[in-house]
């Protein structure tokens, strides 16, 4: 049995490595790609649900373009779906990453100038050259403060975590306009170099099984729903109940969320 959301393969195509073991009117190796908006959902079908989200800058394989839609998987966490063909452009030499919460893109290097757009954490840019306090982009000028090395990771995914907070909640969000609770994990442990899948189901096998009190930094998992530890008392996690990114004690989440109907913690891992 296959799962859909990492398998690339529609029925009409296939990536060619999976020849022989499904059927497939076609099978391709694909041609790389980087999303070119600042945001795009990544759907089950052509206008059909949001499954995840990618951010700008972020690399995709595409197997199929078809009335104006784009069948990919994302090279960060294998996701497979759908994106809106006009989202897409050529692969990205990604120099910096976003590391506030959010950014602006100007079209000069002024801040009182109109932006052109708004960036969340996680979104990769090329930076061409800087200019005072400004980085600048093909796309405009970003603030350096807000901007990383894209190859120097962080140490604490709480930390980055934390940098979502109030953020509101969005089912299959991934960035700082809308995140839910795999989204916020997700982009946590990627800021720090570590692989991490995009559903709570996926992220549940990462690490190992941990026993006795839980650590900053572990992963408590119900049903449906996955925070961070941020020490022995609290955690956060972005969650319906708030419809928001919030940081709450780790009793009064196990006991809201059995008084919901949810169930109780059904694992805690140590990454």
């Amino acid at each position: 049995m296959t799962d859909r959301r990492l398998t690339p393969a529609n029925g009409r195509v296939a990536a060619a490595h999976l020849k022989g073991r499904l059927a497939a009117e076609r099978f391709v190796e694909g041609e790389a790609a980087g999303v070119a908006a600042p945001l795009a959902d990544l759907l089950a079908a052509p206008e059909g649900a949001r499954d995840r989200q990618l951010l700008l800058g972020e690399a995709v394989t595409v197997y199929e373009r078809c009335g104006g839609w784009a069948f990919v998987q994302a090279a960060k966490d294998g996701y497979v779906g759908y994106l809106l063909e006009k989202a897409l452009g050529p692969p990205v030499a990604a120099t910096h990453r976003v590391a506030a919460r959010a950014t602006h893109v100007y079209p000069a290097p002024d801040m009182k100038r109109r932006e052109r757009m708004a960036l969340s954490l996680g979104a990769r840019l090329a930076v061409t050259g800087t200019d005072g306090r400004f980085s600048e982009t093909p796309l405009g000028f970003v603030p350096r403060a807000h901007l990383a090395p894209a190859e120097l990771s962080e140490n604490d995914p709480v930390s980055v975590a934390e940098r979502f907070m109030g953020t509101p909640y969005l089912w299959g969000g991934n960035s700082a306009f809308g995140i839910d609770c795999s989204g916020l994990v997700q982009a946590a442990l990627l800021a720090c170099g570590i692989a991490c899948p995009g559903d709570t189901d996926m992220q549940e096998s990462l690490g190992t099984a941990a026993q006795g009190p839980p650590r900053r930094g572990d992963l408590l998992f119900w049903k449906g729903h996955v925070a961070l530890v941020r020490d022995a008392e609290t955690l956060v996690h972005a969650n319906a109940h708030h419809m928001a990114v919030t940081i709450e004690g780790i009793a009064e989440a196990i006991d809201r969320i059995a008084a919901q109907g949810e169930g109780p913690v059904t694992a805690h891992r140590r990454l």
